[in-house]
């Protein structure tokens, strides 16, 4: 069980219109503090800058995908042991299963809830057994 708070998130989404959605769901309503990148460069360098306390991160984005862009967070030592969700339509067994196989603790299905989504993120959170 994790028993660190979950504070700041650094937010991976390349579509706009998600981004303002899941910010206001994440700190309006969810009261994170979130740092938001258009992609996975964004990411990187956002990476050396800050340690976050929990990544979330699109998986279908151009020139470089939330898989590839968590293989490079992983290099990064502020992020290289940080918890990471992945926001996918793709949610089916065998494509969660892959994603946590990856690393990820889990899985948030798009479209998501607004009103919803900072609790989602929280569950997913507390239920680390402390394997990242």
């Amino acid at each position: 069980m994790n028993n660190r708070v979950l504070n700041s998130i650094l937010y991976v989404e390349d579509d706009l219109d998600i981004q303002t959605v899941a910010q206001i769901a994440l700190e309006v309503v969810g009261g994170f503090q979130l740092k938001i990148c258009s992609s996975g460069k964004q990411a990187l360098a956002a990476a050396q800058e800050s340690q976050p306390d929990l990544i979330l991160l699109d998986v279908m984005m151009p020139e470089m995908d939330g898989p590839t862009t968590l293989e490079h967070l992983r290099k990064i030592d502020n992020t290289s042991t940080t918890p990471v969700v992945f926001m996918t339509a793709k949610v089916q067994n065998s494509e969660v299963a892959y994603y946590k196989s990856l690393g990820a603790i889990g899985v948030v299905a798009k479209p998501f809830d607004p009103m919803t989504l900072a609790d989602q993120v929280r569950k997913l959170w507390g239920g680390q057994d402390g394997a990242q």
